[in-house]
């Protein structure tokens, strides 16, 4: 149970880095403590996120989280709960309303000069275009299911992993033979296509090429920069386009059958 509760705590301080803003936090709920006469705030700022650490420390909560079938990797989510921004502002707000303004910008300078600048954050980069995503997938999208292609041709298209995010995200009408769940090392899930596509130093084109057609993916795309044994296509496939550093084939055999099954389908109907 020590454990537990010591692991706990490493999250705790991991998650509030135990910096300023924390610092911040403490203090105007200190604040709030003393001073706050409304029931429903002191509830909300001063007892709530008491209740809600001591159970996130309690070593039975978490057993029983995890027991739940919940994820234990995200208990640190029950954190989330905790009004950390709304506390501080709030209790600033309350502490400097004798001096009004200069209360304010004080405060708030010290919130901006206490944080960081999110923009230098590796996770953002600027928008290329009104979507928010990554021009080179818009143009392979475009590519490989136009505005006037047959609604009802189903087109299924293998990425390399740093562009799986993006593609449903442009055209929800394209398939692709794994997603996320392959990503993420939390879930421990088995994909052929994508064990030919990623789990090997080379990629060898013809084990590729054989799990995409067992999946009847008509598109697959490689990148420049990833070693691949053999010729695509001396192996069957049909050069579309280099876009960007990514190389865009058509695999006429896959192609060939989802076609046939539309036509069968449609004939039946």
């Amino acid at each position: 149970m020590f454990g537990i509760f010591m692991e706990s705590l490493v999250i705790f301080k991991l998650y509030t880095g135990l910096k300023f803003l924390f610092v911040l936090t403490l203090a105007a709920w200190f604040y709030l403590l003393v001073s706050e006469k409304n029931k429903n705030r002191r509830i909300l700022f001063v007892y709530a996120p008491v209740l809600i650490l001591l159970f996130f420390l309690f070593p039975i909560s978490r057993k029983a989280f995890v027991a739940s079938g919940l994820d234990g990797a995200t208990y640190y989510r029950v954190l989330w709960t905790i009004p950390m921004g709304m506390i501080t502002a709030y209790g600033a707000c309350r502490l400097f309303d004798r001096h009004k303004r200069i209360g304010l910008v004080i405060t708030a300078v010290l919130i901006i000069l206490c944080g960081s600048f999110v923009y230098k954050s590796g996770y953002i980069s600027k928008a290329e275009n009104l979507y928010h995503l990554p021009d080179t997938v818009i143009e392979i999208c475009e590519l490989i299911h136009p505005e006037d292609a047959d609604e009802n041709i189903q087109v299924t298209v293998v990425v390399p992993e740093e562009l799986v995010y993006f593609v449903r995200q442009y055209d929800s009408h394209i398939r692709m033979p794994y997603g996320r769940e392959m990503i993420e090392s939390q879930w421990d899930y088995y994909n052929e296509v994508h064990a030919a596509m990623e789990e090997t130093d080379v990629i060898d084109l013809q084990n590729l090429i054989d799990a995409c057609r067992k999946e009847y993916c008509q598109y697959i795309v490689l990148s420049k920069e990833r070693e691949a044994e053999g010729d695509p296509q001396q192996l069957g496939l049909k050069f579309l386009a280099d876009i960007d550093g990514y190389l865009v084939y058509l695999d006429p055999v896959s192609q060939k059958i989802v076609e046939e099954w539309t036509r069968y389908y449609e004939k039946d109907e």
